[in-house]
């Protein structure tokens, strides 16, 4: 091989180095944390950063297969509550909109409030478990952690029958650590997250509400909100139409894992709404 051929090679080589770098660093970082968290998911390699798991994380997303006929499916998640104002308001919002949604209560909430409990489940959304207490998990042991899950669990089936109190996890604030997932696997819970982050934990407007998830969407969809704003509820016709008149389906979590794959869910398409 001449001269010309091995630099020829050589500056391949540093391009694709540089290439998969540069995806490793800046476009894999949304990847660090999934959408779901299967129970027999390798918790490592799904959300670590060390570099071994964020090259197996690159590398699988590259095996996804064709991305276009990813299904137009959406779940819109609402954490926090029950609260006395807020979730009544939201609830005759969603089913004005013929929408079932999935809420991931907490349990020390639930106590103070179970007949809203009751009627999430009543009006046909789902329901999750997002501790008894609404902990920094990340902070806790994985006993502590455990039972804020079991108790949080035990709260909610007194007051509701959903499968989901059983089988669906948020951690609150989305903060965890490895083994707080392992935890929730070994109380057989799918530890869900979302694919868009609303943004209605803080202060924002109604339509920037809405045009931040018409930017972000993508297929499939697990959208995290709040039960607890009214700029959230406010945002929900304007929202729904949009994304039905894009083609989209409005389902629960459950709904939606049932017909997607974890890989699908992990590595959505974008898509313009």
């Amino acid at each position: 091989m001449n001269r010309l051929g091995r630099g020829a090679i050589i500056a391949l080589g540093a391009a694709v180095l540089c290439y998969l770098g540069y995806r490793l660093f800046v476009h894999s970082s949304a990847a660090v944390t999934p959408a779901v968290i299967t129970p027999k998911m390798d918790v490592h390699r799904a959300v670590s950063t060390d570099l071994d798991a964020r090259l197996a994380r690159l590398l699988h997303a590259g095996r996804g297969g064709d991305r276009s006929n990813r299904p137009r499916l959406i779940a819109l998640t609402f954490d926090d509550g029950p609260s006395a104002v807020t979730t009544p308001l939201l609830l005759d919002a969603l089913h004005d909109l013929h929408v079932p949604a999935t809420f991931f209560l907490i349990g020390r909430d639930a106590e103070q409030f179970p007949e809203l409990t009751r009627r999430i489940e009543r009006a046909g959304n789902e329901i999750g478990n997002h501790t008894y207490s609404h902990p920094d998990l990340d902070k806790l042991s994985d006993a502590a952690v455990r039972a804020e899950l079991v108790k949080g669990r035990s709260v909610l089936r007194r007051y509701a029958t959903d499968p989901g109190i059983d089988t669906l996890f948020r951690p609150p604030h989305g903060r965890y650590t490895e083994a707080t997932l392992v935890v929730a696997q070994r109380l057989g819970y799918r530890t869900i997250f979302w694919t868009d982050d609303g943004g209605d934990w803080r202060k924002v407007g109604t339509r920037a509400l809405a045009m931040h998830l018409e930017k972000h969407a993508t297929a499939p969809e697990i959208v995290l909100l709040h039960n607890g704003n009214l700029a959230t509820i406010q945002m929900l016709p304007e929202i729904v139409a949009r994304f039905r008149k894009s083609g989209y389906q409005f389902v629960t979590v459950s709904q939606l894992l049932a017909r997607v794959s974890p890989q699908e869910m992990n590595h959505p398409a974008r898509r313009a709404v």
